[in-house]
């Protein structure tokens, strides 16, 4: 300068980003972090997941089939869209796969799989136990049957009065239960033609039955039959009149012996509509008196319905 003044220089040093105290290896390093992670959880995978679960995925990112093609119609949609619009399938273009991945079928830890065999296996016991103990309680209702006819016949027989009678007498086994039958002979009857007052040996017969019944815990269910032969009476009074009636005196004289009303089921009259002998409708031994002691139990095998010997 004129002034004779030196001349001032500045010089500016920019630094690098990569020296020591750069910010390089910040990157690197995290790029190291998140490829050890991508390790440790693909090993978590292996050790979490079963055949079947490691398949599927190999199956999902690995397609059947794909265009070797880069672009245009030969890609990997074939020219297709997502949507229902969109470029058209050319001729030219490689056929493609599609398939529905489904998920794998899980498999129960073998714990789960021996509780449920053994919760299959207590259900079936329980039910054996249960149909056991329901035989077994059928055979002794049956065996208690038994000797109760067993008991009524001794006692037929142990009185004069009632000796002649047995012949009035049938017992037999129903699915509904031991049943007494008080029928009509030719020369015997319970009642008075058209009434239902009974005759001194049918009262005899009930005391003995009532008698049995006392020794016996069983509901008992009373119904009166009649023959087929038409019976008109008063105001339309016809055979089922009569042998609801004879069924209720039935009832009354049951209950007089002893027999607890809570005990009687139920009392019915059916007319002629369950003959004893159906061949002949007509015959006196369809005019009864039927008592069942119904059961408690089940009827099994060893106990079938069907009648007895007199």
């Amino acid at each position: 300068m004129s002034n004779g003044q030196g001349t001032i220089v500045i010089k500016k040093i920019v630094k690098g980003g990569g020296g020591h105290h750069g910010g390089a290896w910040k990157v690197a390093y995290a790029d190291f972090v998140t490829a050890m992670m991508a390790f440790f959880l693909l090993l978590w995978l292996l050790n979490v997941t079963t055949d079947e679960q490691r398949h599927g995925i190999a199956d999902y990112f690995a397609p059947s089939a794909a265009s070797k093609s880069t672009s245009g119609s030969g890609g990997l949609m074939g020219g297709t869209s997502m949507s229902v619009e969109g470029a058209r399938v050319g001729q030219n273009s490689p056929p493609t796969v599609v398939m529905e991945m489904t998920p794998p079928r899980q498999r129960k830890p073998a714990a789960e799989d021996e509780a449920d065999r053994e919760g299959e296996a207590g259900q079936e016991s329980g039910e054996l136990e249960e149909e056991e103990l329901l035989q077994q309680m059928a055979e002794r209702e049956q065996e208690e049957f038994d000797k109760a006819e067993e008991a009524l016949r001794e006692a037929m027989n142990d009185s004069p009065g009632l000796a002649d009678m047995a012949q009035n007498l049938i017992i037999d086994n129903t699915p509904e239960g031991m049943r007494i039958q008080l029928v009509d002979a030719e020369n015997t009857s319970m009642f008075p033609s058209g009434g239902s007052k009974m005759q001194e040996n049918l009262k005899k017969i009930l005391e003995t039955v009532a008698d049995i019944i006392h020794r016996m815990p069983n509901q008992i269910a009373i119904s009166g039959h009649t023959d087929s032969v038409p019976f008109r009476g008063r105001n339309g009074y016809s055979n089922w009149e009569l042998s609801a009636e004879r069924a209720n005196a039935s009832r009354r004289a049951l209950v007089d012996f002893g027999v607890p009303i809570s005990r009687i089921a139920t009392v019915s009259g059916k007319a002629a509509t369950e003959p004893l002998v159906p061949e002949d409708p007509t015959l006196p031994t369809n005019r009864r008196i039927s008592i069942v002691l119904l059961r408690e139990a089940a009827i099994t095998p060893s106990a079938p319905p069907g009648p007895i010997d007199n």
